[in-house]
């Protein structure tokens, strides 16, 4: 792709960065950017989903070794984190809550990897739609209490399955 994207100050500028985070308001990401964020980046919080194919945005922090890890659209802020030179699936952190398991985009992630399976295959399984699974792998959103159920039990079935 010989043209940039609008989007190439900012890989440039989070390149140059020596901070393994780093927080940036809209203004400041306009600035770099030297044009206006699209409404939708004031609004929803999939537009800074770390998505690998067609967000030319995700891709210019990605390429730069970076991923989002916090949304403020109150605040109008977002942090970027170090992902190791490369957006990587992290080890599958989950935290109990009570008696409960609260899923997060990393253990949703490994246990669709677990399992084998493409995210649509995953979703077919749980019975929701593929953009699910991808908003939840990227943390646009979290399960709710009913799908955290039920991905716990699959879990435990598939322990189960791999202790015998």
């Amino acid at each position: 792709m010989t043209e940039e994207s609008k989007y190439q100050p900012l890989q440039k500028y989070l390149e140059k960065s020596n901070t393994d985070e780093i927080t940036l308001t809209f203004t400041q990401i306009e600035e770099i950017i030297g044009d206006s964020l699209p409404d939708s980046a004031h609004t929803k919080r999939q537009w800074w989903g770390n998505r690998n194919k067609g967000a030319l945005q995700a891709t210019s922090w990605m390429q730069a070794g970076y991923t989002v890890t916090k949304i403020d659209l109150d605040e109008k802020k977002i942090t970027f984190s170090k992902s190791n030179g490369a957006y990587k699936v992290k080890p599958a952190k989950v935290e109990a809550v009570g008696n409960e398991v609260k899923w997060n985009s990393e253990s949703i992630k490994a246990l669709r990897q677990k399992m084998g399976l493409t995210q649509t295959e995953f979703a077919m399984e749980l019975g929701v739609r593929q953009q699910t699974i991808s908003e939840w792998e990227n943390g646009v959103y979290e399960p709710r209490r009913m799908a955290s159920k039920y991905l716990s039990k699959v879990a435990e079935n598939i322990k189960s399955n791999y202790n015998k």
